[in-house]
């Protein structure tokens, strides 16, 4: 029977309470941090050599999807009550509103060095030490807004611009393309059309979040939780259109062993893009 992914500004005491026990634990074991150490390894840009699988890639939707569904299972081994909960940022859209609250993710971080001070995942509750990243300092750190050059969240009419188009996605399958569902929600762009929905929330929360380490702050796993509801509400707007390239490019073209077809391998796994399209047995959105 599927589980249900729950916004999460509608969980419980209880449920809130549950979902950071269980994140604790995982950390505890030391799971979370190989967690960081994967998307950092798979932190692969356009100008990068070699296979892109979870960024600027046709395969960023499906490749987050394996990596939510395995953190899920790792939280679930704790305590099988636990799903994990989507942010819903175009709703949700304050400071001090879901989920920075000090029984969830905590607050902003203070000025100068921008380390969070509140909530579990501070690093003063010496439950949340930083042990993979690309920078220095072992303390969680956040920038919501962006104190210096201030930015806002994502838009309801941005969200609709992606979802509006029916293709998933189209050549060159990378962060140029200004055509298709995946860049549009992944948001790579020139100008002002530069960090839209995806990449503008990741700027607007700051600190961890920018760059290949962004998983250590855990609204990474709410922030993708979202959008990949998006995907599956995509899905059913737009019921003729699936996952793009449905063929690997050829020799010829420089996306040539760059990118994951429909039908093949998606790294690290043994799973394909194709197999994760419906995950309606596994679990919903409420």
């Amino acid at each position: 029977m599927a589980y249900v992914r729950k916004n999460v500004s509608k969980l419980t005491r209880t449920e809130r309470r549950r979902f950071i026990e269980a994140m604790l634990m995982v950390k505890r074991r030391g799971e979370y941090d190989e967690f960081v150490r994967l998307h950092i390894a798979h932190f692969v840009g356009d100008g990068d050599r070699g296979l892109r699988a979870a960024h600027m890639t046709p395969s960023f939707l499906p490749w987050h999807r394996r990596f939510l569904l395995d953190l899920e299972e790792a939280l679930r081994r704790f305590d099988d009550s636990v799903t994990v909960p989507y942010w819903d940022w175009t709703k949700d859209r304050g400071t001090n509103s879901m989920p920075w609250t000090d029984d969830l993710l905590g607050g902003n971080g203070r000025p100068g060095d921008r380390r969070v001070m509140t909530g579990p995942f501070a690093r003063g509750t010496g439950n949340w030490t930083i042990r993979a990243s690309v920078t220095a300092g072992d303390f969680l750190t956040r920038d919501l807004g962006r104190s210096r050059s201030p930015i806002g969240l994502p838009t309801k009419a941005d969200l609709k611009q992606a979802l509006d188009d029916p293709v998933y996605d189209v050549e060159p399958w990378n962060s140029t393309v200004s055509r298709g569902f995946r860049n549009k929600l992944e948001g790579w762009g020139r100008g002002p059309e530069s960090w839209r929905n995806h990449n503008r929330v990741h700027r607007w929360v700051g600190g961890a979040m920018l760059g290949g380490a962004s998983v250590n702050d855990p609204v990474f796993w709410l922030h993708h939780a979202f959008l990949d509801m998006q995907w599956t509400r995509w899905q059913q707007r737009h019921r003729n259109h699936r996952y793009l390239p449905d063929r690997p490019p050829g020799r010829g073209s420089v996306q040539y062993r760059r990118i994951v077809a429909r039908h093949e391998r998606l790294p690290p796994w043994d799973v394909t893009p194709d197999e994760l399209e419906d995950v309606s047995r596994i679990y919903r959105y409420a």
